[in-house]
């Protein structure tokens, strides 16, 4: 007997899904029979990357664009006839602090990781409107509950996230739409790994999980899948873990 497919049959955008967690989720998704609109900027490589999967189509777009959440969703409906799920993934994290001048980096990360979410969810609901299955999963962090050193607009930012899943989340069950956020740890990305480098840094995060390593995208890949199901249809507005436990141990 074959394998069932958590997925098969349903329809998903991925936002910022050219590499990291982005990308596990596409791969995590197409594996378990989902058409995916892979959704990433005209820089990174993302109509290259998943040439050779039949199920997902690239769509080169800055989220940030006036257009963006009207373009994708046109795409997504061109591509595959609509769309179920809409994980909102895309997002930026520079070091700051909320002593620094300017005020550039705020702007350019509240407008990334929170008003494009917002923005892009909003012209996806006519869609999500149509089916019983209707989910949409917001990439928040462990920063969501917590502060950290130089993470200041970042960490405003993925509080920002998790308010507004819960609230969406309050407005939406009313279609049938869940709404949910995965809070990622400590896990290694290409962009992260020169971070991880730092043998006090990968240590101390290492120790602090309880499950005794560092997390890989597939980790939350495999939770993005969790929240897609159609089983998961009672959960929403939750923040889920995937952080092998750092987040409640002292």
């Amino acid at each position: 007997m074959s394998e069932r497919k958590l997925l098969l049959g349903r329809k998903a955008i991925v936002t910022g899904g050219a590499s990291g967690i982005g990308e596990a989720i596409v791969m995590a998704y197409a594996s378990e029979g989902a058409q995916v609109l892979v959704v990433d900027l005209p820089d990174s490589n993302v109509s290259k990357s998943f040439t050779n999967i039949e199920n997902v189509t690239p769509l080169e777009q800055d989220i940030t664009d006036e257009d963006a959440p009207k373009n994708i969703v046109s795409a997504a409906i061109t591509a595959m006839g609509g769309f179920d799920i809409l994980v909102n993934n895309a997002g930026i994290s520079l070091p700051d602090s909320v002593e620094a001048e300017g005020e550039d980096l705020w702007e350019k990360t509240m407008s990334i990781n929170v008003t494009s979410m917002f923005r892009i969810t909003r012209a996806a609901l006519p869609e999500l409107k149509k089916s019983d299955t209707g989910r949409v999963i917001n990439l928040g962090s462990i920063m969501s509950d917590m502060g950290g050193p130089n993470l200041f607009v970042y960490g405003t930012s993925k509080h920002a996230v998790a308010g507004m899943t819960k609230s969406m989340a309050v407005d939406l069950g009313q279609y049938g739409i869940t709404v949910n956020y995965l809070q990622p740890g400590a896990v290694v990305t290409a962009l992260s790994a020169p971070y991880f480098e730092d043998d006090d840094f990968r240590n101390y995060w290492i120790e602090k999980a309880p499950i005794g390593r560092l997390g890989q995208p597939a980790d939350v890949a495999h939770a993005a899948v969790f929240l897609a199901q159609k089983e998961s249809q009672f959960i929403s507005g939750l923040g889920l873990n995937v952080d092998g436990g750092a987040i409640v141990k002292f």
